[in-house]
């Protein structure tokens, strides 16, 4: 994991020097539909798998989003990143918004079947006894003996899905709604 971690943030920060030398040529929108292009997709492309990593491989992958920021908004290095973040809606939790959005594809039977089979409601597997998490939407949450499999979507999904507001879990939400509602939570958080 920490070569993968390596190499997106050597060339995220490779791309924002490329950027840094022509800013001064280009418009606001474009720095930031370049910056979209070259470095955010990179540190978007397959970053579910780093959920549940160690934290220290997520703060190098939030150094180069924090390097993105500034260069998009002309903020120094010593200036407060997080509230830029905000204004420019873009998301410090990133790992946990694209599994909360699978998992709601899973369980509206969006998503491919091999996932729509892991991500299991308790009400489904409760015999006649009503538990409290049968009644909030809660999903099954499978034992796992290693870190490897704590890490594994059968068992981060759910959980991240559990971690939800009540809100959050309702079944009637269309994925737009779900999206919106999760950004502004994740905002908060």
């Amino acid at each position: 994991m920490s070569a993968h971690v390596s190499a997106v943030c050597r060339t995220g920060f490779f791309q924002l020097r490329q950027m840094r030398t022509i800013r001064r040529s280009l418009t606001p929108d474009t720095i930031r539909a370049l910056v979209q292009a070259f470095v955010s997709c990179r540190l978007d492309y397959c970053n579910s798998l780093l959920a549940g990593v160690a934290d220290v491989h997520l703060r190098r992958l939030q150094s180069v989003q924090n390097a993105a920021v500034r260069l998009v908004s002309g903020a120094r290095r010593h200036d407060h990143i997080t509230p830029i973040l905000a204004t420019l809606h873009w998301l410090h939790e990133r790992v946990t918004f694209k599994t909360s959005v699978l998992v709601w594809k899973c369980l509206h039977h969006v998503a491919p079947r091999y996932l729509v089979d892991l991500c299991v409601p308790t009400a489904a597997t409760a015999g006649r006894r009503q538990s409290r998490s049968v009644v909030s939407g809660a999903l099954m949450v499978p034992w796992t003996r290693t870190s490897t499999g704590q890490r594994s979507f059968a068992v981060y999904g759910p959980r991240t899905w559990n971690r939800l507001p009540p809100a959050l879990q309702l079944t009637e939400l269309s994925l737009s709604s779900f999206k919106r509602q999760l950004k502004t939570y994740l905002f908060q958080y």
